[in-house]
């Protein structure tokens, strides 16, 4: 397989040894930002228990909530298909934009404009200073892969997101595909 670079639009695969860490195993995280000065991203694949209209009662839609990761927990943030719809937003690569104007987007979604099929909203975001992400790569942490998902990616089944992943990648990673999520439960 060849080991392709991080960049933005791309997705990081968790490798199956990063089993300890609570924030990262068995994740894939949406590259939204990679540059030389580091990474930002959202991980697609970890839902939070409440819904949007927990967190803001004026939308009363159960739109889900992710946990983009472990930076700035208490930030909302969103990614989308629909740039036409909500302004001053930023493409990421295929089809998916980050961001843009939040006004819009609650009056989409109040005016019944916005369906969950078009937005995935994050508490948190996955940040990587300038060499960070490489070292982590160097140390097998991750696995970059192109987003063959495009668009799909905010519709795409988060529970068996991982499992698809090692699948596709094939070879050794089919092994991890039933294995537990802690492999001294084996």
């Amino acid at each position: 397989m060849i080991a392709l670079k991080p960049a933005k639009g791309h997705l990081l695969v968790a490798e199956p040894t990063i089993f300890g860490d609570v924030a990262f195993n068995r994740s894939v995280v949406l590259l939204a930002n990679h540059s030389d000065t580091g990474s930002v991203g959202f991980i697609l694949n970890k839902i939070h228990e409440f819904t949007l209209r927990d967190l803001i009662p004026e939308l009363q839609v159960p739109y889900k909530i992710y946990n983009g990761g472990p930076v700035e927990q208490d930030n909302l943030y969103f990614i989308h298909k629909v740039p036409e719809l909500i302004p001053d937003s930023v493409e990421i690569a295929s089809g998916i934009y980050w961001g843009g104007n939040f006004e819009a987007v609650k009056e989409l979604i109040i005016k019944g404009l916005l369906p969950e099929n078009q937005i995935k909203f994050f508490l948190g975001y996955s940040g990587w200073d300038a060499d960070q992400l490489n070292a982590e790569l160097d140390s097998h942490s991750w696995i970059v892969t192109t987003n063959e998902e495009s668009t799909n990616l905010i519709e795409r089944p988060y529970r068996s997101f991982w499992k698809d992943k090692m699948l596709q990648l094939g070879g050794e990673y089919l092994l991890w595909c039933n294995a537990p999520e802690n492999p001294s439960y084996n």
